[in-house]
């Protein structure tokens, strides 16, 4: 199913099963297989790649094995990188280009290199946070306040939060 908004770029296969949220946005050469769920405004970069099954061989049929990806709402994933299947990215996450993802990733976390290790944290907006030493980062581009929590998850500082 691919929602409303959309965009695809050349050269894409979308697989049967495959559920796509709103606004979308798939770049060119990306195979989006069975087992893998977007939700609504996720990026997926040029030549990024979801596999399905952790042990392939040509000889053997393991579609039975196929291991669901979930890609939450509002990540990023970039160029080149390679998501193994069964992993799931957190909302707003942001994985650099050629990151090969190995583990589940945490919501607005930046995470690069092979394999993926987190170096900070990202605003939903798409900036860099630097958190201060009471734990809350200013997005530049959104002004939005950001806290961390327990210096494992963020989440954006409303005013209905605690200490607000």
């Amino acid at each position: 199913m691919i929602g409303k908004d959309c965009n695809l770029g050349q050269n894409v296969y979308v697989a049967n099963g495959v559920i796509l949220g709103d606004n979308v946005k798939v770049q060119n050469n990306v195979s989006i297989y069975q087992g893998v769920i977007c939700e609504d405004d996720v990026f997926l970069g040029p030549s990024m790649v979801f596999t399905n099954v952790n042990n392939p061989r040509s000889a053997f049929n393991r579609k039975e094995e196929f291991l669901k990806t979930w890609v939450k709402k509002g990540a990023t994933i970039g160029a080149n990188a390679t998501i193994v299947c069964g992993n799931n990215i957190g909302e707003h996450a942001f994985i650099g280009a050629g990151t090969v993802v190995t583990k589940d990733v945490p919501a607005y976390a930046l995470v690069v290199g092979n394999p993926g290790i987190q170096i900070g944290w990202m605003s939903a907006y798409g900036e860099r946070l630097h958190f201060d030493l009471k734990g809350e980062a200013v997005c530049p581009g959104s002004q939005v306040v950001y806290r961390m929590i327990d210096g494992k998850h963020i989440e954006p500082k409303t005013a209905t939060s605690p200490d607000s």
